[in-house]
């Protein structure tokens, strides 16, 4: 049960003293005040894969941003000695290690902490991150089931700190200028955003139950989700595969685009009816553990009529579109579409078949003339810091709020695609429509002690 002991706020910190019964934490309360030149020192928690990218960013701000990167952690303690270094080449500074991430929450010095970890534990991470009163930036998505995001939400409010979530798109600037083209009118009425997912993947293949590498802690690692042996092709990135610990690319590569698509619609709330079909093909299921599909088609409509289209192909595929996308998206409006691969992004009248504008067009000019570039392709990690020293969420450019509402979108498929039928969903309730079978699956069944709350 976690209880608020006190609550202080302290500047840009405002943080929060607490104990969380059984896991370690102790009453604090810090008296440290971000300034515009203060140092502000950054943890990782997640090492391996996009934990590299993570790192590298935060060392690219060093000097642009003031950022130190003080602690990683990471449930695999093999790879401390490599990230180390390279921290250490970069910064000239060696990190401190360890392997609890309470640990780096209780660390009264770290204010900021930067999750790469598997998506069964980014809400509860995040949730305990802002009760110990750090600023967060959570890999997406953003959360594994509806239930979560909206705890998180309610977790960055009540402790006043900015959680951002890692959805990129948000702060490339020819995106941004996208983004505007179409909510100024630029094609007319957006009806309808396709976003796309063309990964192709093979078999990872299939092992029995083993015992877990000394260097792994594996009780932890597993965290929130139900206890089962290890098994190594379950573990480090195949999780993603796997019901209990991921979304399947519909949720792993598949948010980027379904934050764009919701953007490029301009929709602030969730839609009122979800369909995905799909299975998993081309990969015989007695040769490879994998659960989730590779090709999955997935629709949903707004309240308004709106659709959004989004299409996973883990297999042999074409790209689509004059770009040639095979991941990113493409929106229809009443006078004409917008084709999106990257940051490249081109718009056409009606049938005519050359483009009237796009990004190689435009002045391409940041949208904010004042801003200091981030070194290195860093922009989001630096829009986060500077969120950070203002002390305000409305600047962040992906707050946990959107990043939650893009993040529901393969989660809500996925529940359709699970219970091979249509969806109808309340959005304020966020609960479905008459179908509690649905409803089991907007949460699940956590594993003590790490117990998503109720009250944050």
């Amino acid at each position: 049960m976690t209880k608020r002991r006190e609550f202080i706020k302290t500047g840009i910190l405002g943080t929060a003293g607490l104990t969380i019964g059984g896991l370690g934490f102790s009453p604090k309360s810090y008296a440290s005040i971000i300034g515009s030149n203060d140092r502000i020192n950054v943890a990782v928690v997640g090492i391996r894969g996009q934990g590299g990218t993570h790192i590298n960013s935060w060392c690219s701000l060093k000097d642009n941003r003031n950022v130190r990167l003080k602690t990683i952690c990471d449930v695999d303690e093999q790879y401390f000695a490599e990230k180390s270094k390279i921290i250490l080449d970069k910064t000239g500074t060696a990190p401190g290690t360890e392997w609890d991430l309470r640990k780096v929450f209780d660390d009264k010095d770290i204010h900021a902490v930067s999750f790469a970890i598997p998506n069964h534990w980014h809400a509860l991470a995040t949730i305990w991150a802002c009760q110990a009163g750090k600023h967060v930036y959570v890999e997406k998505p953003s959360c594994h089931n509806i239930f979560e995001g909206r705890k998180m939400i309610e977790a960055s409010r009540k402790y006043n700190v900015r959680v951002q979530t890692g959805l990129q798109n948000r702060s490339i600037n020819n995106v941004m200028e996208a983004m505007k083209f179409l909510h100024d009118g630029g094609i007319g009425d957006v009806f309808m955003a396709k976003g796309l997912c063309y990964k192709p993947r093979d078999s990872f293949g299939i092992a029995k139950d083993s015992t877990p590498p000394a260097s792994l802690h594996y009780e932890q690692w597993l965290g929130p989700a139900p206890y089962r042996p290890y098994n190594e092709k379950r573990v480090h990135y195949n999780w993603h595969w796997f019901w209990a610990t991921g979304n399947g690319d519909t949720g792993n590569q598949g948010p980027h685009q379904f934050d764009i698509a919701r953007w490029g619609l301009n929709k602030k709330d969730h839609p009122v009816m979800i369909y995905s079909s799909g299975g998993l093909f081309g990969i015989d299921p007695a040769e490879c553990a994998q659960e989730t599909p590779n090709t999955q088609t997935s629709l949903f409509k707004y309240s308004d009529g709106k659709i959004l289209e989004f299409e996973t192909r883990g297999r042999y595929t074409n790209d689509e579109s004059s770009l040639g996308i095979r991941i990113g998206n493409t929106f229809y409006g009443t006078d004409g579409y917008l084709e999106l691969d990257g940051s490249t992004w081109k718009a056409f009248r009606k049938r005519e078949k050359d483009p009237f504008t796009g990004s190689a067009t435009s002045e391409n000019k940041p949208v904010d003339p004042t801003y200091m570039a981030a070194p290195g392709g860093a922009d989001h990690y630096a829009n986060f810091i500077d969120a950070v020293r203002a002390g305000k969420s409305d600047g962040l450019h992906c707050d946990i709020n959107e990043g939650f509402y893009s993040s529901s979108l393969p989660i809500l498929a996925n529940i359709s695609y699970r219970l091979g039928r249509e969806l109808r969903f309340d959005g304020l309730k966020e609960k479905f429509t008459n179908d509690p079978e649905a409803d089991k699956m907007l949460t699940r069944e956590y594993r003590k002690p790490y117990v998503v709350p109720v009250t944050v």
